[in-house]
Order: structure tokens, then sequence, then C-alpha cells
């Protein structure tokens, strides 16, 4: 949604975000809900305010640049009503919001106005002026008039002659003439108009998008229509003109929806792949808001030791690198080099498998295509980074790495020596470096293999390296063998619980000589390397283990009865440090340790784990989620209530008397701020009682200053006066000009003793200190 053409609001989770479109960047989110927002929408009576309505059962009005809460209206019978385990059962309700002082009110009054619509908000709209709602469900469109509390329903065959599948999928009004505009599975968009009268109704076709009408919408004037689907690209209709229409091709991912700003200048379009586009009206893209990308995350969560950034799965083909700290997406290295086609059932390459190294120098990923083994083609490229262009460069290509596909790899932790070790399902792991050109004999900056090893022809599962890099673990199903990188000797195996090893992790600092690791028979294991024996287990089913880097803190995701629990433990001590109870009700299988720039300080006992690192972990709807301290949530509620005026605003007089002047107050540093200029408008006092004291304050300012300079100027004219007699005295008692004595004047007096005053001790320690 778009506010005044400046603003770009957008439901997240529990939040509602608000973009600048100018700049791109997040100001700052709504928070009070406390389950997912479900809509959002401009106040028609105010564009300063946006209406939210949530999961929780509450709809609330907000000034949203502000970020301030204004009014909670609880329609808790509502929300029931319109949410429901089975698709089938939603109702459309009408509810009357009270006009009241309180910021909370119950919303008592509702009534229903159908029982049968879809679950998709797409297929629901107001009608020009609000005097009818239109909603469609399968075939059938219904249009609700208001004031005569009557519904008129039209319906469509499934199929025609020539095979059209005419279900509905969206649904838009004209904003000043009764037309309702609807979109088909087929690709084909309708415009019904007469359906006042039920008889005498018409509806015209308009056919281009060759797949299902995600989205309708109209401009503000009514002149063109919008439409978007699968094959991302913006559709322009004329109103009026048949099929004359333009195209802004190749946005991303399939379009969900269209928005318009009230002055019809910009578009946005929201994307499969979790992006928004923002379009002037002249179809040219002004900015791209992009979000994580919702899709499977088929690598690990990775942080770049460069920029800090979280690097995932991007759109297709890409890794994304996002900034967690600003909440914005940075960049997308291309990896696969190929050309996208979005054409559902096409078997593309992919990025499977991703990692860094520890100085962020070289990236190692894995590009895959093909679920079956006899038609798996996969790539290992290693990527080095370029100080020039600030982004990574293709170094080394490997097409023939393993026969079969890589399962996991990880590069060595150590800063001296760079080392990769994959291994894959071919029952091996090979170990990668720089090595030697095979003609010159010198050291080259490409990669090569140094090492192949394998363990009774079993399959590997998973491998690590130890903090120092002395140590590579490497499971093989039930087995874990411990190898030497320098001499490449395998020095021990462990072999003790059952099933197969599905996770390992070293620990960390004082906990360097423990090794962990979780079994597919819901084992987490942890062994002492200095006896080689089993240190303690717990039969807990971990899906996830994560080690800081930064600490001995391992964090182990464990999933049951339907939801994920959270334990964080050291090696050295069974007994978790940290426990937090249904997390989240699916399974966790992406998590990473994000380290924080300052430690922080002032923690309760309870999360001092989060002092060196924050936790950052998936899940499977694609939600990243975070635990933070109170004093983290503290500092982000009170930056996100910081007042946003954009660059674009209109420069109104009012903005000129008092945005100029609250400036001028912020360089000169004074001590004294008008409350005015520093609260928000909606909780001020009415503009007559402020603007009267305003005005008495200048006119008495100005009056005591008028006085004041009067007073000077008397007093100035009184001793020239005065001056002036005196001279012409002394000159007639002297008799001539020449032997007048020269005598001060009254103002020379005043001034020299004001220097008089003047403390000049300064100078005596300027004459002490001079050699």
């Amino acid at each position: 949604m778009i506010s005044e053409g400046s603003f770009v609001l957008c439901a997240s989770g529990d939040l509602v975000k608000v973009y600048s479109t100018r700049t791109e960047e997040w100001l700052h989110s709504l928070q009070g809900h406390t389950n997912q927002v479900t809509g959002i929408a401009l106040n028609p009576a105010n564009h300063l305010q946006v209406y939210s309505c949530s999961a929780d059962g509450t709809v609330k009005l907000w000034d949203f640049i502000d970020g301030i809460l204004i009014k909670v209206q609880l329609v808790y019978k509502c929300m029931k009503l319109c949410v429901s385990a089975w698709p089938e059962c939603f109702q459309l309700v009408a509810v009357h919001l009270p006009k009241s002082a309180e910021q909370e009110v119950e919303a008592k009054e509702m009534s229903v106005v159908s029982s049968h619509i879809s679950s998709n908000p797409s297929c629901t709209a107001f009608g020009r002026g609000g005097e009818y709602i239109a909603f469609a469900r399968r075939l059938q469109l219904n249009v609700y008039f208001f004031r005569k509390q009557k519904t008129c329903s039209f319906s469509l065959k499934a199929t025609d002659k020539k095979g059209a599948q005419n279900a509905f999928t969206c649904i838009t009004c004209h904003p000043t003439d009764d037309c309702i505009a609807t979109g088909h599975e087929d690709g084909k968009i309708r415009l019904w108009r007469n359906f006042i009268h039920k008889k005498e109704y018409t509806y015209s076709t308009q056919h281009w998008h060759h797949n299902a009408v995600n989205t309708l919408c109209f401009t503000p004037e009514g002149t063109h229509l919008l439409s978007g689907g699968i094959e991302s690209v913006l559709v322009q209709w004329q109103y009026g003109a048949g099929n004359r229409k333009e195209f802004l091709p190749r946005l991303g991912g399939s379009i969900l929806h269209i928005s318009a700003s009230s002055d019809g200048q910009l578009f946005c379009t929201s994307h499969s792949d979790n992006k928004i586009t923002v379009i002037e009206s002249s179809f040219k893209v002004c900015g791209v808001l992009q979000g994580l990308v919702k899709d499977a995350v088929l690598t690990d969560l990775m942080i770049d030791p460069r920029s800090k950034a979280l690097v995932l799965n991007g759109k297709p083909g890409h890794l994304q690198f996002y900034s967690l700290l600003r909440d914005k997406h940075l960049y997308n290295l291309d990896i696969v080099q190929q050309e996208y086609i979005y054409e559902a059932g096409l078997d593309q390459f992919e990025v499977a498998k991703a990692a860094f190294d520890i100085k962020g120098s070289w990236l190692a990923t894995v590009e895959e295509r093909g679920q079956k083994s006899s038609d798996l083609e996969f790539f290992l490229k290693l990527w080095a980074f370029d100080e020039r262009t600030q982004s990574f460069v293709l170094n080394t290509t490997i097409t023939a790495a393993h026969t079969d596909r890589i399962i996991s790899m990880c590069f060595s932790s150590s800063e001296e020596t760079t080392m990769l070790v994959t291994i894959a399902e071919d029952g091996q792991f090979k170990a990668w470096c720089q090595g030697a050109d095979a003609d010159t004999q010198q050291n080259q900056n490409f990669w090569s293999c140094d090492f192949v090893g394998s363990y009774h022809n079993l399959k590997p599962t998973n491998c690590s390296f130890s903090a120092d890099s002395s140590l590579l673990a490497v499971s093989f199903q039930e087995v874990i063998t411990i190898w030497s990188p320098e001499t490449w000797e395998m020095l021990t195996t462990l072999c003790q619980p059952p099933g197969i090893i599905r996770d390992l992790c070293f620990g960390r600092l004082s906990c360097s000589k423990y090794l962990l690791g979780t079994t597919t028979r819901n084992l987490l294991c942890c062994w002492n390397l200095l006896t080689c024996a089993l240190e303690w287990s717990s039969s807990v089913e971990v899906s996830k283990l994560q080690p800081d880097p930064l600490s001995e803190n391992v964090a182990a995701f464990s999933y049951q009865s339907k939801h994920t629990d959270l334990f964080v433990f050291k090696p050295s001590e069974p007994r978790p440090l940290f426990t937090n109870k249904n997390v989240c009700s699916e399974k966790v299988h992406r998590a990473v340790f994000v380290p924080r720039e300052e430690l922080l300080n002032n923690c309760d006992e309870s999360s001092q784990w989060l002092n060196r690192s924050q936790l950052y972990f998936l899940t499977q709807n694609m939600d990243l989620l975070t635990f933070s301290t109170a004093t983290e949530e503290d500092r982000m509620l009170s930056s996100s209530k910081q007042l946003v005026i954009d660059d674009s605003v209109a420069v109104t007089p009012f903005y000129l008397l008092l945005g100029k002047h609250r400036q001028q107050q912020q360089k000169l540093n004074t001590q004294s701020h008008p409350a005015l200029l520093h609260t928000p408008a909606h909780v001020l006092p009415a503009a007559s009682v402020l603007c009267s004291m305003f005005v008495n304050s200048l006119l008495i300012s100005n009056t005591g200053v008028q006085e004041e300079m009067d007073s000077e100027k008397e007093e100035e004219d009184s001793e020239e006066e005065m001056e002036a007699c005196d001279s012409q005295q002394e000159l007639r008692v002297q008799g001539s000009v020449d032997e007048v004595m020269l005598k001060l004047s009254k103002a020379q007096e005043r001034e020299l003793k004001r220097v008089r005053k003047t403390d000049f001790s300064w100078m005596a320690d300027l004459i002490d200190s001079k050699p």
C-alpha cells in the first residue's frame, strides 16, 4: 500500500513496516499486535493514519509517521467468524467502529453480509463510494448493496466451448463508475456493468495473461486498469479502449498484489519472492524493497565475515546478502550465471550448498540440476573476494568434484591456511587446496584436490573442523572418524551411540576438547577427545545443532509434540544455560549466531548467552526469528517512535514557520525547546488555543524589546543634551576653544566602566608562560 506517494506500508508478521519510496530505506515499524497482521488500509478521513487488523482480534488505528497507536478496536466476535480452520467457513462481516475518546473500544455492532466468501482477500472489493461491496467465490460473483441490504448473484459455467477455466481469482471495482473487473484462472479479465439490474447485466472480456490473473487494481482516476500474474509482467489496460494496453516485464517473481498511490503517480507491485517494486506512472521502475526471498532455502544460514550480512538462497540461481542491522537487502550474487525462465516444471540449476572461509576471502558454492541421480548435474565453484569491486569473482569451476551429489562442505577454521572439505553420496570426502601448477611448479591461485578419503565404503553424512583446524571430524553413518589435516592420518573412530550421525560440531574456546553429535535415534552425544570416550548423552530429538563462534555456548533446537524447544548449553556442562519452550510450531533446520559489533552490558543472568552473539533461526514458513534482551527491545521501540519527516513532503507556510525554526534551534543547541515542535499533532490542544497563545507570546516579546529600545534612545538623547550644555558652559568660562580641557562623555564613561570590570587575568598567565 502506498500513502501519498511518499511511504510504502506493508504487513510483516505481527508488524506493519513503513518504508520511504524515495530512499527505499526502512523507517520504522508499527508494533502492537500480538498475532499476524492480516490487512492494512489508509484512513479515508486522514491519509496520515492507517488501520491494521490482525488475527489477535483487534483493529488498530495508527499515526504511521510518528509510529504512535491512536485507538484499539476490539472485534473478537468478528475475528472468530472470519478466521476458521476450514477455508469453506469464512464469513464477510460488517463491523461498526464506534467513535469514542477512549483509546480501547469494543466494537459490538456487527452484521453478517455473507456466509459464503473466498478466503482470498483479493476476491473482495468495495464499489463506487462504498455503496456496495463485491465478492467472488469459485464460479459466482456477488454484489451486496448496503442501503437496500440486498445481494445480487451472477454465475459462470466451469468451462465454455473453448475449455476456458472461468473460476474467479481476483476482483476490483472502478472508483467512479459502476463497473466491476474480475480475474479468472484462464488469464481472462471480465468487466461487469449494469449489475444493479440483475437481468440486464453485461460483461466484456479482455485476455493477455496465459495463466491465472492474481491481482487487479484501478488507478485512482479510473483511467487505467492494472493486472498481474505469474508472468511477472505488469499490464496496464486503458479503460474504455478495448484491448489497448502497455507492458512492464521482468519484475521478478509472480505478481501477487498491486496498489496505487492516492495521487496516481506511483504504483506498487508485491511479488512471490518477498519483493515490492515501486513504479512511476510512466511505467519506469524507481525503487525496489527486497526482503528475504521466500523460497526453499537449500543453503545454511551464513554470515559474511566482511560485511556481517546474512547470506542464503536469493532469487533463482543467486545468493542473497541481507543486512540484519538495517533490515535491508544489500545485493544478489549470481552463482549460476544463466538466465532463469519462469516456467512451471522446467528443471533449472539452483544453488544447493555454500560456505565462507573464516576471513571472508573465499566462497564455495555447489549448484545442481536434476532430482534423479541419473540426470544429476552439479558444479563446485570457488569465488575469490575482489577488493577493487568489493564483490566475489569466480576463480575455479570444478565440473567433476565427485561422482554423486555433494552432501555437505566446510572450510578450515584457521586463518593461516585455507582448506575446503566436501563430502558426497559417492562415499568419499575430498580436501581442496590452492596448489602448484603442474607445468611451472609455481604456486597458483586456483584450487585442486589435495586428498581423498573414505571409510569402509560407508556413506559420509557430515564434516566439521576443530577451532584450531588441527582435527577434522567426518561421520560415516554411525561412525565418526577423526583425521589430521597435516598428515591425513586417521587418528581414531567414535562409534558408541546408535543411529546415523546427523549433525556434528566441535566445542569452542575452553570447550574445544569436546565433540558434539546428534543421531537419527534422537540422541545428543558429547565426546571428550582427550580420552576418546563418551562424556555424556541425552535422549532428545535435535533438528539443528548450532555453536556460537565467539563463546562456548551451543544452541540445540528440539522438535517434539508438534512444537520446537530451544536449549542453550556448554559441552562441559550437560545442564542448559537457557531454555525456551515452544519457540515455534515447526521444525528448525537453519540457524546461525551473528557476532555483535559491541558486547552487551547489564544483561540479566538468563540473557548472558546473548552478550557476544545473537541467535537467528528460520522456520519452515520462512519466518526469520531471533532472541533479544529487554535493553535491545527498549532501544528499538524508542528508535521506532522517532518523528520521520520525508524531504518530499510539500513545503507549507506552517512548515516554513515551525520547521525552519526547529532546525535553527537544533543548530544553536538551546536548552529550551517549544513543546509544540516535539509533540504529535493529534495529542495537542485545539489549534485555536495554541494559535492565540503563540501569537500573544510573540506580541509580548516584541513589545518588551521595543520598550527597551525606546528607553535606551531616550537616555542617550538626554545625555547628549546634558553634554552639549556642559560644553557650552565650559567654553564661556574658558573664553577660548583652544584652552578647553578635553572631558569624557557619559557614554564613554559607561564604556570605560565596562572595560574595567572585564577580567584580564588570563593575560598574566600568557606572559608568565612566555619563554
